[in-house]
């Protein structure tokens, strides 16, 4: 029964992870920590890798046969820059927490109580014609922007999509399927940073190699799926799909605080 909701989680999240430039891991850590199948902090990992590989899967997917939609590189590699060093960063913050908690499935209650600002996220998405947005031109600044959405990034999990949609909304001026490619780039690297410091300070926790190989698999094969139906839909099919996750993702999160709590 694990393998199946394992399956269906990780390649569902990927799929809308992919199409709305969430990352998918929003998804997978709070669906699974409220399910209880895995420990939290080897969810963390799990998720983290999983959506390592959509993210992957989708920028290369991208940048290899082209994009429609305008893409700076140089913009998103001070994001990118900023976002791996970030990753570093949170993963060394999210050890820090984990160790001084006595209960190590309490670190479930910290993230979901962070997650909640994601409810942020869904009020401004619904009222962001009425907000008045920037152009940050300074390369100094789009490097401390990627680095806060790395640390939230690898601190969660989760990829950080959510957050990094309305940062780039807010500071770039950029619409909804613009950010989403520069999301899946910022996350990118900032998963691939936390990734490489985890297994470099043997900090990899124990759990079934088949959960790791599933979850991958899932968020490769939801990375393509994904990056197909984003190219087909419209920018305000995205954002019903973003609000109505947002919904669901906020609820399930109030539910994590109070279990582990």
């Amino acid at each position: 029964m694990a393998y199946i909701i394992i399956i269906i989680v990780s390649f569902g999240a990927s799929v809308v992870g992919a199409i709305c430039g969430i990352g998918g891991g929003v998804i997978i850590k709070p669906v699974l920590d409220a399910a209880g199948i895995i420990p939290v902090h080897t969810i963390s990992f799990l998720s983290g890798c999983t959506v390592l590989s959509m993210s992957a899967i989708s920028v290369g997917k991208n940048l290899y046969r082209g994009n429609e939609i305008a893409f700076d590189k140089k913009m998103g590699s001070l994001l990118a820059f900023g976002a791996a060093a970030g990753g570093v960063f949170g993963k060394a913050l999210y050890q820090t927490v984990l160790a001084h908690l006595p209960d190590t499935q309490r670190v479930g209650a910290v993230q979901a109580a962070l997650l909640i600002i994601t409810l942020g996220t869904l009020i401004y998405t619904l009222k962001k014609d009425k907000v008045k947005t920037n152009r940050v031109k300074s390369k100094g600044v789009s490097v401390l922007i990627g680095m806060m959405l790395g640390v939230m990034s690898a601190f969660l999990g989760i990829g950080g999509g959510p957050i990094n949609l309305v940062v780039l909304f807010w500071f770039f001026s950029m619409n909804t399927k613009q950010a989403a490619q520069y999301s899946l780039y910022i996350i990118l690297f900032s998963q691939l940073a936390s990734l490489i410091s985890t297994v470099l300070t043997g900090q990899i926790p124990r759990f079934s190699p088949v959960f790791l190989v599933l979850m991958v698999l899932c968020g490769v094969l939801g990375g393509i799926a994904g990056s197909c139906i984003n190219k087909k839909i419209e920018e305000k099919q995205v954002d019903y799909l973003f609000v109505g996750l947002m919904v669901i993702i906020i609820l399930i999160n109030i539910y994590n605080i109070f279990k582990y709590i």
